[in-house]
């Protein structure tokens, strides 16, 4: 960076790609059908861009990475594209033309060719090759299975979650020169103080934190990195910018981008957000706009924030990866728009961790706690704590899962890789989330009244010293489980 772009910083990128562990479980409506629609409309199309060189950090949690891996995956995917989502588009269009809709059947035919697309792609690949394609761009990883850190009862639990997910992570990535940095997500960006010590134990050196509510939305201070007493780097999210793009009034909910919730009769979508029949071509035309006025607002809050603090400052935007392309559908276009923006307008971009040896970090103490550099434990939930995972509605979901980790890992004996593996299923945060949102029906505590069950029949094999033989329904979660846990610490 040289001149003005130089004092004013940079806007780091943080795509969080995450898929809950649905190998098996169910297809319609919910289960394996999450992942096949994921990578047909995201992360297929944003490999493309990341291959163009985009300067963006992309987090991949170890539980998608398992799937991504897992054998037979090509074979089911292009399965899915071919049988499914082929037949049922022609189904609609049919339906479409009969009723007299015929631009409505258009649209689908036009948008039936993103499922084609993505299997003529699938179909040269060979199992394996979709988790390669992220090797070159899959710098920060995260817990085994998405567990919310400061939920677990016992510091062996938190081990497991790290070091099984590290594990897996650098064994998968770290190779041809490339070697992990220690950046982390915290899943649901869930931070707690006690949690640093044993980051920085599991070779983490940063994590992203919420600390909007700490230090207020806009302030100049969610702008540069702190430096934790105990721990790794924290690094401020920045609502001011996040939420031009992921909020109810942010660009997805533009009249002309594609309606997300409203479907025909098999699921696929042909209306825009003001209830037309969706025009793909006004709607990128809106999103070049959206990322031209994207990029002018990130300007303005970095030199506003750049003057504020006395030096360059570092604005990070963090989304889940899965609303570019697949929740907003121009998500993309936008993203591929923004990169092309910021080097008309002079915004520089940067990856976290390249700007993390640029930026360096204000002490915690002098920001927060009135000097004492206390924070309170937080997420990036709604509201930023930790209620969406363990308030009423889900209370007996987080109180099962402490009680499973604490006879798990609470007595003499090493519990088997079968009872490990079933208890990073049952500490996923995707269960208490989806039944908090009410977003899935019964699924979510189907899953975890299953995978409780499948760990009290491990544990019970385990007592009898017979062992619980193969890795049953989860077969393809954490084949890189930590070597050993330590006896517990309670929480």
């Amino acid at each position: 960076m040289t001149g003005a772009a130089a004092e004013r910083g940079e806007l780091a990128f943080v795509l969080h790609t995450h898929m809950p562990y649905v190998e098996g479980y169910g297809t319609w409506p919910f289960g394996e059908e999450w992942l096949w629609e994921a990578i047909a409309t995201c992360y297929l199309p944003l490999l493309d861009v990341l291959d163009e060189g985009a300067p963006v950090t992309l987090s991949l949690t170890p539980v998608l990475a398992d799937q991504l891996a897992a054998p037979g995956l090509v074979e089911r995917f292009a399965a899915f594209l071919r049988d499914v989502r082929r037949e049922t588009h022609r189904i609609d269009v049919a339906g479409c033309r009969e009723g007299g809709r015929e631009a409505w059947a258009q649209e689908l035919e036009r948008a039936a060719g993103d499922y084609e697309r993505a299997l003529a792609r699938v179909e040269q690949m060979r199992d394996g090759e979709l988790l390669e394609a992220f090797a070159a761009h899959a710098a920060w990883t995260s817990s085994a299975t998405h567990a919310v850190l400061p939920l677990l009862a016992t510091d062996a639990g938190v081990r497991l979650q790290l070091e099984t997910g590290i594990a897996g992570h650098r064994a998968r990535f770290d190779r041809d020169g490339r070697e992990w940095r220690g950046g982390f997500w915290l899943p649901e960006c869930a931070h707690a103080p006690w949690l640093d010590p044993l980051l920085e134990e599991a070779g983490v050196h940063a994590v992203c934190v919420d600390l909007t509510d700490v230090l207020g939305r806009g302030a100049a201070q969610q702008l540069a990195p702190l430096q934790s007493a105990d721990g790794p780097l924290l690094v401020p999210i920045d609502r001011a910018t996040i939420e031009l793009v992921w909020s109810d009034g942010g660009y997805p909910a533009h009249p002309l981008y594609r309606d997300y919730h409203a479907f025909t009769v098999h699921h696929h979508r042909v209306w825009s957000n003001a209830g037309e029949t969706y025009d793909v071509e006004a709607a990128r035309a809106q999103a070049r706009a959206d990322a031209a006025d994207f990029v002018r607002r990130t300007i303005a809050r970095l030199d506003a924030g750049s003057a504020a603090l006395g030096r360059p400052a570092l604005a990070v935007c963090a989304i889940d990866t899965e609303l570019l392309g697949h929740w907003w559908y121009e998500g993309i276009d936008w993203m591929r728009a923004v990169i092309d923006e910021a080097g008309r307008q002079g915004l520089a971009l940067a990856t976290l961790d390249d700007a993390l040896a640029r930026h360096a970090p204000v002490p915690l103490a002098g920001v927060v706690g009135g000097g004492r550099g206390e924070l309170p434990t937080t997420t990036w939930g709604t509201p930023r704590d930790l209620s969406t995972w363990d308030g009423p509605q889900v209370a007996d979901l987080a109180w099962q899962a402490r009680a499973a980790e604490l006879r798990t890992l609470g007595g003499r004996r090493r519990p088997s890789p079968r009872a490990q593996r079933e208890l990073l299923a049952l500490q996923a945060s995707d269960w208490a989330f989806q039944v908090s949102r009410e977003l899935a029906g019964p699924y979510p505590r189907e899953r975890a009244t299953g995978h409780l069950a499948a760990l009290e029949h491990a544990l019970a094999a385990d007592a009898d010293g017979d062992g619980a033989h193969g890795d049953g329904a989860v077969r393809s979660l954490a084949p890189h489980l930590a070597a050993g846990v330590a006896l517990p610490t309670s929480h």
